[in-house]
């Protein structure tokens, strides 16, 4: 399952330099595919094709979040989420509507990080 941020976010920032998918952004600030990533292009689920450095919309406004489909839980970095291990107001925590097995979250690494 990915990783969420919580209201409790006190926007300290330590999260952030922690992601090794760069799946983790300040609030209002916008997202791409392809930062942190190797992905240059994304189809998506209806077909479409975006450019991997196209930005996105920010999931919040207010406080630090985390984009769930670039989110692995450090499966492949670490043997802990770090975001988590570092977040001094433990506001780092499992995501319930984003449940994957551990075996999915290795396949999603090695799709962000274009590994055969």
């Amino acid at each position: 399952m990915a990783i969420m941020i919580t209201d409790e976010c006190i926007n300290c920032g330590a999260c952030e330099p922690e992601c090794p998918n760069t799946a983790i952004y300040e609030g209002g600030v916008e997202w791409t595919w392809g930062g942190g990533t190797e992905l240059d292009k994304i189809e998506m689920e209806d077909g479409t094709v975006i450019d991997g450095n196209a930005e996105q919309e920010p999931i919040s406004d207010e406080f630090y979040y985390i984009v769930s489909d670039k989110c692995t839980e450090c499966i492949g970095f670490h043997e802990e989420p770090q975001c988590a291990a570092v977040c001094p107001v433990d506001c780092c925590v499992d995501d319930p509507d984003y449940r994957e097995s551990e075996d999915e979250l290795v396949a999603k690494k090695q799709w962000l990080h274009a590994e055969a």
